[in-house]
């Protein structure tokens, strides 16, 4: 059946278009095609800009001054939008870097910049390898089959930014279900419940949780990021409970799921594409290409909303003050005009301009920590890995903002 550009539109807003890749796909190539600056009202959602050109998005993310992320970071409904707005005002809600614009957003990123930048990578990069090993390891103990995304994807980059965190291993499976619920809203088999209420319970989970440990780090710091940001000061005075909390929130959960996502999407991918899968085992060198390939393919961040605080002309469409757009990274990521032949996956990909990360001011502070976990892991498996295909049906996440495969069943051989 053929799509509309009013129903390739109204995908961005339908959490299960993103569950299924040929849907997706099909609604945003339609849209680069014919209309890539597209107004979209879709039932339930207040209006905005559907902006899916490479080249759009990047112009956009450039302009930070012009396109602030207040007061509409992310796509949710009409609903939650109103109850975003009533929360922020109330300081109840999410203030994560996400949601700040600058001067705070300048202030507040620079608390955690050090911690990901290359000398500290460095020193967490054997931490990193000796979990890919463990989680490997794992595959090996379970046998011959196993769900790759319940058993190995999720648990693996937890445990790497926990422990970046400094948080005690006991606590990673209490992490793992609210990182799930938070980012799982849209999906009736990982979401805790669908009232608002619900969804504010998770939040007030992590709150009570990151504020013990605020205090505890405060009374006696350690040398670990968790004690960074509870210590950290901004104009000589500490950041107040709602702010360090946010932070906490932002770095366990955007520093999982989407690395988890990009991880278990990349195996499939190469489960799909075998001749790619020989190539990166006959060639290890081009794992640095082939992480961002998968990076690519997988791009697990959806979108992003930016709100214009003047006119702006764009392709002959004019982006009104105060209106909202959404910025497609898989569209993004899939522009004919940038990617030759962009729907083949290639571990070779060189020169790669995917915007997986965003860009500019707002480039995801852990992009390097990313791409290294993704790398240790693959050159832990592939080169025990005789032989793998899949076990049923891979099953993606419904949602709007950030996702990938939620079951990922294969059966494999492997060395050792």
């Amino acid at each position: 059946m053929s799509l509309t550009v009013e129903e390739a539109g109204r995908a961005l807003a339908d959490p299960g278009a993103y569950a299924d890749e040929a849907r997706l796909h099909a609604a945003l190539t339609l849209l680069r095609r014919e209309d890539p600056v597209r107004w979209v009202e879709a039932p339930g959602y207040n209006p905005f800009w559907a902006i899916t050109r490479h080249a759009d998005v990047l112009e956009i993310e450039r302009d930070h001054e012009v396109f602030l992320n207040a007061p509409r970071p992310l796509l949710a409904t009409a609903v939650q939008d109103e109850i975003n707005r009533t929360r922020a005002e109330q300081g109840i809600g999410l203030r994560t870097l996400v949601h700040m614009d600058d001067p705070d957003h300048r202030v507040v990123r620079a608390i955690g910049a050090d911690w990901f930048r290359p000398k500290a990578m460095r020193a967490l990069e054997p931490r990193i390898r000796e979990l890919a090993r463990r989680y490997v390891d794992r595959m090996a103990i379970l046998g011959d089959s196993c769900d790759f995304v319940r058993q190995v994807s999720v648990h693996y980059p937890l445990y790497v930014i926990l422990s970046l965190l400094g948080l005690p291993e006991s606590d990673f499976d209490r992490m793992l279900k609210l990182t799930q619920e938070l980012f799982g809203g849209d999906d009736t088999e990982l979401r805790r419940g669908e009232t608002p209420e619900e969804v504010l319970e998770v939040l007030m989970e992590f709150f009570a949780y990151f504020q013990e440990l605020t205090k505890a780090r405060r009374a006696r710091p350690t040398d670990d990021l968790a004690s960074a940001i509870a210590n950290a000061t901004v104009d000589g005075e500490p950041l107040n409970d709602f702010d360090t909390t946010s932070y906490y929130v932002i770095i366990a959960t955007a520093g999982h799921d989407t690395t988890s996502s990009t991880i278990s999407g990349g195996l499939h991918a190469l489960i799909e594409h075998p001749d790619q899968l020989r190539r990166l085992q006959d060639d290890p060198g081009l794992m640095p290409l082939a992480v961002d390939e998968m990076i690519r393919w997988v791009s697990p961040v959806k979108e992003f909303m930016r709100t214009a605080t003047t006119d702006y002309e764009l392709r002959g469409a004019t982006i009104r003050a105060g209106e909202s757009v959404v910025l497609s990274y898989p569209s993004a990521n899939r522009d004919e005009d940038v990617f030759d032949d962009p729907f083949r996956f290639d571990v070779g990909r060189d020169p790669n301009k995917h915007l997986a990360f965003g860009f500019g001011v707002h480039y995801c502070l852990g992009a390097a920590l990313a791409r290294i976990e993704t790398r240790a892991f693959f050159e832990e498996l592939l080169p025990r890995l005789e032989s793998i295909e899949l076990a049923g049906t891979p099953e993606g996440t419904a949602t709007t903002f950030v996702g990938g495969l939620k079951r990922l069943p294969i059966r494999y051989s492997l060395r050792g």
